[in-house]
């Protein structure tokens, strides 16, 4: 894999001597991968396989990516099926109630989901929301929770995601010296009918200053 990044890096510089001198070696680690493929790993697998696995290899080659075709998987393909009791079956696995409201509440984002009808029907109850909510917003138009003066921003990013015309829209602000970014997202199903709208509010304000890598962990 090395010489593969290496080798295209290369390509790019045009540094042709350099790149004459490492494709011997790449073009013979190349074969020796395909041997091992064929005559090793593809054998074995089809031994020892069971078809289930192979359904579970499948569900993951769309994410990983094809190298010269790409499969037409057909739309009605089985969603990932939960594996322990009393899950919440998912597009791609499977979580408990509890789990799926714990993990919305450590997301270090606000979110809020407003439904097809402009009803608000959730948001995240995370300890330090940047926008606080109450359990009174659920059930309400949307319009309602917006001063009077934006409703017509409201409206307009709601019927743009309706007609399809657009999918996301944002906006940055500052608020008790913190730096804001706000997006909006329409929420479809998979043959592109409107569900609703997600909004997503995140505190960038120290992601703005990062300007170098952290591969450590340092806690201290």
């Amino acid at each position: 894999r090395k010489k593969l990044k290496d080798a295209i890096r290369l390509s790019d510089e045009r540094s042709r001597d350099e790149l004459s001198k490492l494709l011997p070696s790449l073009l013979i680690a190349i074969n020796e991968m395909i041997y091992k493929e064929e005559n090793i790993l593809f054998p074995t697998a089809l031994k020892l396989l069971s078809e289930k696995e192979w359904e579970e290899i499948k569900s993951g080659e769309k994410e990983i990516g094809f190298s010269f075709i790409t499969p037409d998987y057909s739309s009605n393909e089985n969603k990932a099926e939960g594996k322990f009791s009393g899950e919440i079956n998912l597009s791609t696995g499977g979580l408990t109630r509890e789990q799926l409201d714990a993990i919305l509440k450590t997301l270090p984002i606000d979110i809020s989901f407003v439904d097809e009808n402009d009803e608000v029907r959730y948001y995240s109850d995370s300890k330090d929301r940047i926008f606080p909510r109450s359990p009174g917003v659920i059930g309400r138009r949307v319009q309602k929770c917006h001063p009077p003066k934006s409703v017509h921003i409201v409206e307009k990013i709601l019927s743009a995601f309706k007609s399809g015309e657009r999918d996301v829209a944002e906006f940055f602000i500052r608020l008790n010296g913190r730096e804001i970014h706000i997006r909006y997202f329409a929420v479809r199903d998979d043959n592109g009918k409107y569900l609703g709208t997600l909004e997503v509010s995140q505190d960038v304000t120290d992601i703005k200053k990062l300007n170098e890598e952290k591969r450590l962990l340092n806690w201290e």
